[in-house]
């Protein structure tokens, strides 16, 4: 009897965690559209570059963006100059703070160097980050310049950016976060990786994500070399 690589899969992936971590990656071997990612309806534009570009859509309050963190940012030190990576802070009811606090930073240059400072205050110092009150009592146990900061938090731009929210959310059809877009029209997640397998751990989820993310950078790369100059 024939099986699928996919039943095949499926079959070993309740036979032990030993044998699900290489079931989990040899699925995500050859990743198929609507299955371990999905084509955005509406491809978004991303800047002219020889680098491809991969966004992450994340949540600071998130703990599954906390747990993908030190996983994706390992991928990313890794690809060097074949992509230009960055993050977009998803908005969420009741989290407009750790939003704007994104923006800020981000404005300022500043974010990748606070960013695991804030997963940690939130997710291990348990300071929810959820008013300016609280973003205060962040800001305060760092060197940044207060002035400097607290202009951004309170800008236009900032303000501007976090109304425009609902719509980058829509056109990138972000429904659930971490995900990842690549080159402005493939996206995926850890959840879309590991789709059609038997049980799996968060961490076999992360990496599972990123040959994933591999076959999509590379699939990106080869359409742009094809493509009409």
């Amino acid at each position: 009897m024939q099986i699928s690589k996919r039943r095949f899969t499926q079959m070993l992936a309740g036979t032990g965690l030993g044998v699900l971590t290489n079931s989990v990656f040899a699925s995500v071997a050859a990743p198929e559209a609507g299955v371990e990612y999905k084509a955005l309806r509406q491809p978004q534009a991303v800047e002219a570059s020889k680098k491809i570009e991969v966004i992450e859509f994340f949540a600071y309050y998130c703990p599954h963006c906390y747990a993908l963190e030190p996983i994706l940012a390992e991928w990313v030190k890794k690809q060097g100059d074949k992509i230009a990576f960055k993050r977009i802070h998803v908005l969420n009811p009741g989290v407009e703070a750790q939003q704007k606090l994104f923006f800020a930073l981000d404005g300022m240059g500043k974010a990748e160097e606070f960013h695991n400072k804030i997963f940690e205050a939130y997710h291990v110092k348990r300071n929810r980050l959820m008013t300016d009150e609280q973003i205060r009592a962040f800001i305060d146990t760092t060197t940044i310049d207060k002035a400097a900061f607290y202009n951004a938090y309170k800008s236009f731009t900032v303000t501007t950016k976090q109304g425009r929210s609902p719509r980058v959310m829509a056109d990138y059809e972000i429904e659930s976060w971490p995900s990842v877009v690549v080159d402005g029209r493939l996206q995926t997640s850890p959840s879309m990786a590991v789709r059609g397998l038997g049980r799996v751990t968060e961490q076999q989820q992360n990496e599972a994500l990123l040959p994933v993310l591999d076959f999509l950078v590379s699939k990106a790369q080869k359409e742009k070399a094809a493509a009409p100059k």
